[in-house]
Parts: structure tokens; sequence; C-alpha cells
């Protein structure tokens, strides 16, 4: 059954209403809440998969900015009155994701991070791209992927329609450069959470090693990569993000259940 789009305030989510623990899905910069489609199709049944939309195009520019999506999470949580939340993000979201686990771990029962900035980052840069430049935009779009082919022309036009509005182009540098100054390397040893990082190996905007160093630095957390993904391993490579998040999410449950 397809979900229907709820608009509750300021606040716009995807929900599946399902009888588990709430996982919240949190995706990048430049994506949005299909990103997620397999994740919704894999775990509706056993989690309530919640997914709201980070309002990076709507927020009022004076609040645009990290902090200002993480207390649009926050606002969110409140709102839907959820129970420590299995929180998964990729990209900017992951980002965004670390720092409301920061700000409230007894909100969080397990982290899931794929492709997250808050480390280090090459993306577009801190300028828009030559405006109408579409192959420009399409190799860019393209780069988020080890297949191109994922990379699909609707996909294309939407984030060449973006940095072509004036208004949503000065939001995505704005974000960006926020998201640069918002280093995590020595916040890190604060979260607590189990933590999984799923990674690409030919993730080019965050490379391989950046998986290494959240490794590294988030003491109760594996590190897993897949072969022959890029940026998105949710959307290129959707079985093995799946199992790999539901094996790691059952043997949290089962230490749990020990402890």
């Amino acid at each position: 059954m397809a979900l229907q789009m709820k608009q509750e305030g300021k606040f716009e989510y995807l929900e599946t209403g399902g009888p588990g623990e709430p996982i919240l899905l949190l995706h990048g910069l430049f994506g949005g809440l299909s990103n997620f489609e397999d994740q919704i199709s894999f775990f509706r049944d056993r989690y309530n998969v919640i997914l709201p939309t980070l309002p990076i195009m709507t927020l009022p520019l004076r609040k645009v900015s990290l902090a200002g999506l993480v207390d649009h999470l926050e606002d969110f949580v409140k709102h839907k009155s959820l129970a420590p939340v299995h929180i998964v993000g990729n990209s900017l979201g992951g980002h965004v994701a670390i720092l409301y686990a920061l700000a409230h771990p007894d909100r969080i029962a397990t982290i899931t991070l794929s492709g997250s900035s808050g480390l280090f980052e090459s993306a577009m840069g801190n300028t828009l791209p030559p405006r109408k430049n579409y192959e420009f935009i399409k190799k860019k779009t393209e780069s988020t992927f080890y297949d191109p082919a994922v990379s699909t022309k609707e996909l294309v036009d939407e984030v060449f329609a973006t940095v072509n509005d004036r208004n949503k182009g000065l939001r995505i540098i704005m974000t960006a450069k926020s998201a640069v100054r918002h280093n995590l390397g020595h916040k890190l040893d604060g979260i607590k959470a189990p933590t999984l990082l799923i990674w690409g190996n030919q993730d080019t905007i965050t490379p391989p090693f950046v998986g290494e160093q959240f490794n590294e630095l988030i003491s109760d957390s594996e590190l897993h990569f897949i072969d022959k993904c890029a940026h998105a391993p949710m959307m290129e490579r959707p079985e093995e993000f799946n199992t790999l998040m539901d094996s790691f999410l059952t043997r949290v449950a089962e230490r749990e259940v020990v402890v």
C-alpha cells in the first residue's frame, strides 16, 4: 500500500505505522524521501518507519544551518512523542543524526550512518555551479553512484532545477558551509549508542577513510564496506544495506535482553 505524505503544521513526513520500534530515516542535502523506498518496504512490517522531510528549502533564511535542522528534528520527535528511536542518516542526514544523538542520547536506541558528513566531504564546493550547465549537474549527480545508470534523468532534472533556483541554491550553499564548519572529530567520543557504519567502497564524496575514522572515534561502532557502491548504499545496494542493518538491529536487541 502506497504511503501518503502527512502534513501537520511545519512537519511533512511519511510513516508506515508498523508494530515495532520507530526507525527514523534522514535524507541528505540533495536527497528526498524516495531515497529510502527499499528500506520502507523491507522494515515496514516489523518497525514503524518514519521519514521526515528536512526543511532545507523552507526554513527561515536566518535559521538555515545544521543547528536549524537539528532543532526541527527535535521538535518533530517531540511532536510525534517517539520512544527511543533507531536513527538512520545518509550524507548530511547522518550529520544531523549525530548532532541530535549528542544532544539527546536518552532518545536514541541505535545509530546507522551511511556516507555521513561531519569529518570530511567533497561535494559541489562553496559556490553554485555555472547556471544552466546541465551537463555539469548531470556528472555531479552521477558521481553519487558507482553505476551512473542509477542517476535517472528525473533525479538529474530535480537537482538541476534546485541549483538553478536562486533561493534554493543559496540555501544549499549555506547548509553545505554549515556542515563544513561543524566538524565532529572532537565530539564523536560522546556517542555511546550502538552505531552501524555502512560505506561504499567507491564513495568519492565521503571516501572509505572517512568511514574508518568514524569507526575509530565512535567506541561502540562497527564498519561494513559494500563494493561497487558509492555515496548512497541504501539506494545503490539496497539488499546488502538492508541485510546489514537488519542483522545489526537484531544483535543489539539480543544484547539488551542478555544485559
